[in-house]
């Protein structure tokens, strides 16, 4: 009995310790692709976010208004999300099957002709990413502004 028991501990230990690393490797990719995405936004980067985004997002801006890939794009081209600095501080990552939920606060100042220009302002946001094709990428996003200084 003591025999099925430390069996059955040890194979409770192992299937555990196995999933925990595989999440942790996973939270570690969604972190570097979290970073990508926001330095690509600073840079006004639209080659790399055709990479980073599902071409069928959708996103409740900051403006409430509800946007997909080509307004984002245009919008970056057009110089209406233009960016002096832009910090994320992610203090969640949860896993459910292919769909990863990230949520934090961000910190930017606008420039040029964006609304808010050489304020700080200070935001919510909520970024789901989903595997395409056995990529991960930006499938939704949710960021409220929640002070303007």
């Amino acid at each position: 009995m003591k025999k099925i028991r430390l069996t059955l501990l040890i194979s409770f230990f192992l299937l555990t310790s196995n999933f925990s690393f595989a999440q942790h490797s996973f939270e570690t990719i969604i972190r570097g692709l979290e970073n990508a995405e926001r330095e690509a936004i600073l840079r006004g980067d639209t080659a790399s976010l055709y990479q980073l985004m599902s071409h069928k997002i959708v996103i409740q801006n900051p403006e409430n208004t509800i946007v997909g890939f080509r307004q984002v794009i245009d919008r970056i081209r057009a110089g209406k999300i233009n960016y002096a600095s832009f910090e994320r501080h992610i203090e969640k990552v949860s896993f459910f099957k292919n769909t990863a939920v990230v949520m934090g606060k961000e910190i930017l100042v606008p420039q040029g002709s964006t609304q808010n220009a050489e304020k700080t302002i200070t935001r919510r946001f909520t970024n789901i990413w989903m595997k395409e094709k056995g990529t991960w990428k930006l499938t939704a996003r949710q960021a409220t502004i929640i002070s303007i200084n």
